[in-house]
């Protein structure tokens, strides 16, 4: 059986199984080129097809696998190979490594606007970019009116690309790119350019394709678009998958490791064993006295310690919630509200907070105990302990109010 052949059959098979897009293994390496002479030597090294030319590597070992009606969103920082792989998978690139299945018409909005011929009317690019896309010139005469008025660019249709605005090339780019309604759309940020009207139309078209069955694959810094349009995210980093999963459970963790990157400070240091109180113990419970870090959101949580005495007075405690950046979220102390910890022997006490319906977000957040002298003048002990709230949720901030939305009073004469 021919190579070909093969390919197609596999292609068929994905496609009555549901699936659109199969990776396994996917890699890809840019050989580095340097200036002058090194320049050349790489050059002639491709040639020749050597394989100790140095390279850079922009994508290894990326597997995965998106069926027909699914939406995965890549997120990752600059320079995380996202652009390179959805570009393996719309063909314009060739892997280094793996195998790449497609099945199905593949629309890519890939920097909008580029495939354009800056001498030609943006009319003329149109039935330009719809023949690269397939389509034929009768297709296209169907489809321009509709182009047209979704680019909604006026009597600027008729003018040569080359006078046009970035924001209108892309309003064209993206006008003709979606006028085939591709059985794969892949999306390269395109959320993020254009004016806020344009954006809107351009969610509520995604939004619409989605609804209709559409298979989406998304990239965008927007966690919030990520959450809103996409079922399942992959994390990239360094070319590498991360993490793959539900899109608010890997969103909620790319997040937290931003905010882990700009945290500030270092962990509080331990007091010494002598004359000075200590936190002996400490952990996170659920209600029923099962020890976890990972809550949900709106659960109850219960704080658990144990504090030491050298005099065998009850110690003040204090405990913290921060966020993983090092924001604080809240605190208090013990002698505030008049509690004191059970002595549990003569030098041990034991204590616990209770947190009914946590109302912190989902995300990752560092809780800290820490004991202060019977006085609560002077902190001399710190113990710290990661937890993990989890949910689905598009709030922002640290915590969750409680409200309810109502019909409004306002009218227009008492503004």
């Amino acid at each position: 059986m021919s190579r070909p052949f093969a390919r197609v059959k596999q292609a068929v098979a994905s496609a009555e199984a549901g699936v659109l897009v199969a990776l396994e293994g996917v890699g890809k390496d840019y050989p580095k080129v340097s200036a002058g002479g090194d320049r050349l030597r790489t050059l002639w090294g491709l040639l020749a097809g050597r394989a100790d030319i140095p390279r850079f590597r922009a994508l290894h070992g990326v597997s995965a696998t998106i069926r027909r009606g699914e939406s995965l969103g890549l997120v990752g920082e600059n320079g995380a190979g996202k652009s390179t792989l959805l570009k393996i998978i719309a063909g314009v690139v060739k892997p280094s490594a793996g195998t790449v299945r497609v099945a199905g018409r593949i629309g890519a909005l890939l920097e909008l606007g580029s495939g354009f011929h800056p001498e030609y009317t943006g009319r003329e690019n149109i039935f330009l970019a719809a023949a690269l896309m397939g389509l034929s010139r009768r297709e296209t005469r169907d489809k321009v009116e509709a182009i047209i008025a979704f680019a909604d660019i006026g009597p600027h249709i008729d003018e040569p690309i080359k006078h046009y605005s970035s924001g209108m090339a892309v309003r064209l780019g993206f006008a003709v790119a979606t006028a085939l309604t591709p059985d794969v759309l892949i999306t390269d940020e395109v959320l993020a350019v254009g004016d806020e009207s344009f954006q809107k139309k351009c969610i509520r078209w995604l939004e619409s394709y989605l609804a209709d069955g559409g298979t989406l694959l998304l990239c965008s810094h927007s966690m919030y678009h990520v959450q809103t349009l996409c079922t399942r995210a992959m994390w990239l980093h360094e070319g590498a998958v991360r993490l793959e999963g539900d899109s608010f459970d890997v969103t909620r963790e790319y997040l937290t490791y931003h905010e882990e990157k700009s945290r500030t400070g270092a962990p509080a240091p331990r007091a010494a064993e002598g004359l000075q109180p200590l936190i002996r113990a400490m952990r996170t419970e659920r209600a029923d006295g099962t020890a976890t870090e990972i809550f949900a959101a709106g659960e109850d949580m219960v704080l658990q310690g144990l504090a030491w005495s050298p005099d065998g007075r009850a110690p003040v405690l204090l405990f913290g919630i921060v966020r993983a950046d090092g924001t604080p979220v809240y605190g208090a102390h013990s002698n505030d509200s008049g509690y004191l910890p059970h002595r549990v022997d003569e030098r041990h006490f034991a204590f616990a907070a209770h947190f009914s319906a946590l109302p912190i977000l989902p995300g990752k957040y560092t809780v800290r105990a820490h004991a202060l002298d019977p006085e609560g003048l002077r902190l001399f002990d710190t113990v710290e302990r990661e937890i993990v709230v989890t949910g689905r949720t598009r709030d922002y901030g640290l915590v969750r109010l409680a409200h309810e939305w109502k019909p409004g009073t306002l009218r227009p004469e008492t503004t």
